[in-house]
Parts: structure tokens; C-alpha cells; sequence
């Protein structure tokens, strides 16, 4: 018989696994994990935001994270400045001044280590509601938007001359993505939001020869590494989302070194 705090767990880091297949594969296939990344170290932000107006901290970190993709995007206009290095400035502005705003936070000492790494285990029955119950909104737009998304990634250019409005896909996109690490920081924490978005797609990537078939073997290798990480953290007493986060890096590499294996050993000519 589990435990509640561990089925309440089980659950949110399923929930989130499914959720989070559909973003991680557009996330790998856009090129847009160090997006992500920047918006994720915002949350620390948001975390300050959240406990200095005394609510709950998803609620500022979604708050924190949606205005900085939306800076993200304004930015993204100019061609004077690479993309990627305007990422590099936000990424380690957002985390310095994240940390230097719950340092200021009023009251007892902010014990940052639960929120850089989360705690899957103390997700509440509220925590669970809003991960299906917002997931299967997520879920449910990411349908919608599958074809727009899906040629965007092949082509941009392509996808503009048949149609498709890039400005607002892309928008929708990352407000989603926004949606989905401010619900996933509570699992694996600000630093690994990342990882349980990328690396499953990663790992399912050299096994896909179609769009579909990645996302079903990205949301089945996430949910293996739920299940195997809290297994792992019950066992030894390891912190869960780590664990979590562990797992699908082990299932990536292995992915990754058949993939360099079958590619060593295919026959030339």
C-alpha cells in the first residue's frame, strides 16, 4: 500500500511526464532549450514575487515567467544582437537577481535548495488538480496547434508562405512552455525544470523515424524515469526530482550511444 504523500507524487510526476512530452519534442526540434532554460531561471523571480506577496509561489513564478518570455520575444526583433547571447544575459541576470530577491525577503530564511531542486513529495492535492487539470488544457491547445507547430519546425520559411501566423504559434508556444515549467518547478526544481522537458526527447529522438512516434516513446521514457526515480529515492533515500532527472539522463545516454553504435557499424558506400 503506498504511501499518500508517494501516490500524490506518483501521480503529479506521471501527469507532468505527459504534459511535458509534446513541449519537450518542439523544444529539441525548435532548437529552444537554452530558451527555456532562461525562462526557468527566472522563476527564482518569481518565487520572490510569490512569497513576498503571500500566495502561492506558482502563481509568481508563471507570472515571472510569462513576462520574461514575452521580454524574450521583444528582443528577439532586433538583429544587432544574437539571440543566443541576449539568452546569456538574461539567463545569469534572472538567476542573480532571483537569488538576491529572496535573500531579502522578509521573515524566516528562504531555504533555496527546495526550490532550485524541488520536492516531489511535498506536492499537495492541490498541486495534483492543477498538473491534470492544466495539463489536459495544455495538452488539449498543443493538438490544436500540432500541424502550425509541426511546419514551423520543418521550415519556418515554408510554413510563413503557406500560412501559418509564425508570431503568434511561436507566442502560444512559449506560453505554454511558461505554463509548464512554472507547474514543473514544484517537481524537480528550478535548476532541472529543463531536464524533464528535454532530456526524455533527447533519449526518444534516435529511435523516432515520425513526429508522433517520438512524442509517444518521449512520454513513455519520462514516465518509466518517474517510476524508476521515486523508486530510486524510496529506496536510498535520494531527493526525488534528482532522481527523476537521473534516470531519463542514464535512459538519453544509452539512447544516444546506440544511436553513434548503429550509425559506427552501418556500411559504407
Amino acid at each position: 500500500m503506498l504511501e499518500p504523500f508517494f501516490l500524490r507524487a506518483l501521480i503529479a510526476s506521471l501527469g507532468l511526464a505527459v504534459v511535458a512530452a509534446p513541449l519537450g519534442c518542439f523544444v529539441v526540434w525548435q532548437r529552444m532549450a537554452y530558451f527555456g532554460e532562461t525562462v526557468a531561471q527566472a522563476g527564482l523571480i518569481g518565487v520572490a514575487l510569490g512569497l513576498a506577496l503571500q500566495m502561492d509561489v506558482t502563481w509568481g513564478v508563471l507570472i515571472v515567467a510569462l513576462a520574461v518570455a514575452a521580454l524574450l520575444l521583444w528582443f528577439s526583433r532586433q538583429k544587432v544582437v544574437a539571440l543566443d547571447s541576449i539568452l546569456g544575459l538574461l539567463h545569469h541576470a534572472a538567476l542573480a537577481a532571483g537569488v538576491i530577491a529572496t535573500s531579502m525577503i522578509k521573515g524566516a530564511p528562504v531555504d533555496l535548495t527546495g526550490f532550485l531542486f524541488g520536492d516531489v513529495f511535498a506536492v499537495t492535492r492541490q498541486d495534483v488538480a492543477i498538473i491534470l487539470i492544466g495539463g489536459a488544457i495544455v495538452l488539449a491547445i498543443v493538438a490544436w496547434l500540432w500541424q502550425p507547430l509541426l511546419r514551423l519546425a520543418v521550415h519556418e520559411d515554408l510554413a510563413a508562405a503557406e500560412g501559418v501566423d509564425r508570431e503568434l504559434v511561436r507566442t502560444a508556444f512559449i506560453v505554454l512552455l511558461a505554463v509548464a515549467i512554472a507547474v514543473a518547478m514544484k517537481i524537480v526544481g528550478i535548476l532541472l525544470v529543463m531536464a524533464f522537458l528535454v532530456v526524455p526527447a533527447v533519449a526518444a529522438r534516435p529511435l523516432s523515424r515520425t513526429p508522433q512516434r517520438m512524442v509517444a516513446l518521449t512520454a513513455l521514457i519520462a514516465a518509466g524515469s518517474v517510476m524508476s526515480g521515486l523508486w530510486l529515492s524510496a529506496t536510498f533515500d535520494s531527493p526525488g526530482g534528482p532522481s527523476i532527472v537521473l534516470i531519463m539522463s542514464v535512459l538519453a545516454g544509452i539512447s544516444l550511444s546506440w544511436a553513434s553504435l548503429s550509425r559506427a557499424n552501418r556500411p559504407r558506400g
